[in-house]
């Protein structure tokens, strides 16, 4: 059996202030093969890196994310809710990220978050990103809102997306055949191993979501998934090993 790969969940959330850079840097230090972070738009229609639609939990700030410009964002502490002495974590852009990615082997799974606020070409906005720092090899796109899943189909084929979803789907192949996905982004818990298998066979990638206790790593391993997406990759490490 392939041992799968390991992805840190909005950075090593687990030990670091997620989708911070700081989080993201000690994600390559410690091995694993990719991140998955989300993306939102600020008011000046720059592409930040943020899982909330505001910027209440994980900053000293509040409001929502699409209110503020980019300077707004950057200048508040989006490390302090962790620990203090994460006090100088900053909002990263996404082309900060870039920047970072493109002197790493890492793979980044990019979430885009517009099931709750429709983002006026957001997709469109990724996707042009991506290919300016020729990083189609290392992306695969997700999103609840499996509209910008098929939208994400027609302007960028080259760029491997998912179907992300938290509740059981009547049938989740049909669903990803429909909106032209290459992979599928379940709640881990939704699965069973006959159907990863299953799945597997007809070239869906699986790369389930958030595993973080052993047992659940554990099961994740045995079933055969791609890639399993954690707060503590070193936990899923130390099983691996």
């Amino acid at each position: 059996m392939n041992k799968p790969l390991i992805f840190a969940h909005r950075g090593v959330k687990g030990t670091h202030p997620e989708n911070t850079m700081i989080a993201f840097q000690e994600a390559e230090r410690i091995g694993a093969h990719g991140i998955e972070l989300d993306v939102h738009l600020s008011k000046d229609g720059e592409l930040v890196v943020i899982h909330d639609e505001t910027v209440d939990r994980t900053t000293n700030g509040i409001g929502l994310v699409s209110e503020k410009t980019v300077e707004e964002l950057q200048n508040l502490d989006a490390g302090s809710h962790k620990n203090p002495s994460f006090h100088e974590a900053k909002i990263p852009t996404l082309r900060e990220v870039f920047i970072w990615l493109s002197t790493t082997n890492l793979q980044l799974n990019i979430e885009l978050k517009t099931d709750v606020i429709h983002y006026p070409n957001i997709e469109e906005k990724v996707v042009a990103l991506v290919r300016e720092y020729h990083l189609s090899n290392q992306i695969v796109f997700s999103s609840f809102n499996h509209d910008s899943v098929s939208l994400l189909a027609e302007i960028a084929p080259e760029i491997p997306r998912a179907i992300l979803y938290d509740t059981p789907l009547a049938d989740p192949i049909a669903e990803a055949k429909i909106r032209e996905a290459t992979g599928l982004h379940p709640n881990f818990r939704l699965l069973t191993k006959e159907f990863v298998q299953f799945a597997q066979k007809q070239g869906y990638v699986f790369r389930p979501y958030t595993i973080n206790e052993y047992k659940d790593l554990q099961t994740m391993i045995d079933y055969g998934v791609d890639v399993i997406i954690t707060d503590w990759p070193a936990r899923a490490f130390e099983l691996l090993s």
